[in-house]
């Protein structure tokens, strides 16, 4: 633990009383989402400025104290989690849009801006930011870069990574840089900002970000459709994707439903059961898209790839049906989910999802596991469910065991072993299975560029040497 005194003079680095030490906040600020180790930070430090961002990594630097930054904490890799003395850098007082250009259409942003208020500041623009996932509500701009977040709006939009027009970074050696100054075309050389989205804090911490927007969409328009099998879930997305440019392609097994289901605040879509079940959403800008959906839905119908379906007539169904959808994550962590994110290219995922079914169900017959996803975009969720009667370390001890035959099969198919949760420490003794050697050690040495000391939120990508 860091020493008292040491703390002291962090104190006087920031405002006052932006400094915690008292064990409700240490508890609450050393933690993510997930729930794996428990959190043991030495203080809580809450700059404003980006100033007091670079003061906080030269002292951490002066006295050896590694940092761990914290955005909205919804992690789901323990890449936010402060285990072993830390110092947590919360970024909850940068929280500014500090200016909007409505010719290049982009904003600047402090890092602590939730995702939600930036989607907001949006909307009321006339304009579009279209990177959302169920979180959105209380993640922050500066950990979605962190873990170039993804959601449920990839296949048409991408990732985190595509909004990104320009940082403001402090490094590890303390150093202030703006990388790429916003610029849509800047071939000179490495775009280091692209190191940085992504990199999880090992580098140093994003200060400021400059967020592109995009056109907002016009009568969007959702659709469920129950299928009678996995494999009937690929024709059609290919049925479709060939008719429509579709915003959104997920999907989620009846057990994730039936989940939902039992919260009792979404009704159901159809009444036909059906094991598996895909949402779709595209743009229903005049009448002939909406009756290209409806006639390759009929097709559907007539491939035997689908046995029901609806589609969304107002915005409250379009808003209920998503619901089925977004509200899986949060009704299962009732369960304390084993969860693996996990991601192939588009053409692979059947027979990947097989045959991780198959691995799952021969190691744990008795465990309920349930599966959702993007699956346009290759990304399957896998959640195994912890029975009541089990302790939380006898289960997740259960359940690591499996994960050396599951990244078998991830490296085999040449995926990777988190798909838009990042790495951070339930993740970083598996990274072998998605890079190789050379690519790690390159990784290290980049790190090494940049953070020199080893100050920036160790322990997190690599395991400890």
């Amino acid at each position: 633990m860091t020493h008292p005194a040491v703390i002291d003079e962090l104190m006087t680095l920031v405002d006052p009383g932006k400094v915690l030490t008292d064990p409700a906040s240490l508890e609450a600020y050393g933690k993510d989402w997930t729930k794996h180790y428990p959190p043991a930070p030495s203080a809580i430090v809450l700059p404003k400025t980006l100033e007091q961002v670079q003061a906080i990594v030269a002292w951490a630097n002066r006295h050896q104290v590694a940092l761990v930054p914290s955005g909205g904490r919804t992690g789901l890799s323990a890449g936010a989690v402060a285990a072993n003395g830390e110092v947590v850098v919360a970024f909850d007082y940068m929280n500014q849009i500090l200016s909007f250009n409505e010719f290049d259409r982009t904003v600047v942003c402090q890092p602590g801006v939730v995702t939600r208020q930036l989607q907001q500041f949006a909307e009321d623009h006339g304009l579009y930011y279209p990177v959302d996932f169920a979180s959105s509500g209380s993640s922050q701009i500066g950990g979605n870069i962190a873990t170039n977040a993804g959601g449920i709006k990839v296949i048409r939009y991408g990732m985190t990574r595509n909004w990104v027009a320009g940082l403001k970074v402090v490094t590890g050696k303390g150093d202030l840089l703006e990388l790429n100054k916003d610029l849509i075309k800047n071939a000179t050389g490495y775009d280091l900002r692209q190191l940085f989205i992504g990199a999880e804090g090992t580098l140093g911490f994003v200060v400021e970000a400059t967020m592109r927007l995009d056109r907002a969409p016009r009568n969007l328009t959702a659709m469920v459709l129950g299928t009678p099998d996995f494999d009937s879930i690929m024709p059609v997305l290919h049925a479709f994707q060939g008719r429509l440019d579709l915003t959104a392609f997920e999907f989620f097994s009846d057990k994730a439903l039936a989940k939902v289901m039992g919260r009792g605040d979404v009704p159901p879509p159809f009444d036909t059961d059906c094991p598996f079940y895909a949402l779709l959403e595209f743009e229903a800008s005049n009448e002939d898209v909406a009756n290209d959906a409806l006639a390759t839905f009929e097709h559907c119908v007539e491939q035997g790839w689908v046995l029901d379906g609806v589609m969304s007539q107002s915005e409250t169904q379009l808003k209920n049906l998503w619901k089925l959808r977004e509200y899986i994550s949060e009704t299962i962590s009732h369960w304390t989910p084993y969860k693996n994110d996990i991601s192939v290219t588009v053409s692979k995922v059947p027979a990947f999802l097989r045959d991780i079914d198959a691995i799952v169900a021969q190691h744990y017959p008795d465990y309920e596991v349930v599966w959702y996803g993007h699956i346009g975009d290759g990304n399957l969720h896998l959640n195994i469910l912890k029975p009541d009667d089990m302790s939380k370390d006898a289960f997740f001890a259960s359940c690591a065991r499996v994960n050396k035959w599951v990244f078998e099969i991830v490296e085999r198919y040449n995926g990777s072993i988190s798909a838009e949760h990042g790495v951070g420490m339930t993740k970083r003794d598996y990274l072998g299975y998605s890079r190789s050697a050379d690519e790690i050690a390159c990784m290290k040495a980049i790190k090494a560029v940049f953070d020199p000391n080893g100050i920036m939120n160790p322990g997190k990508i690599f395991a400890p040497e």
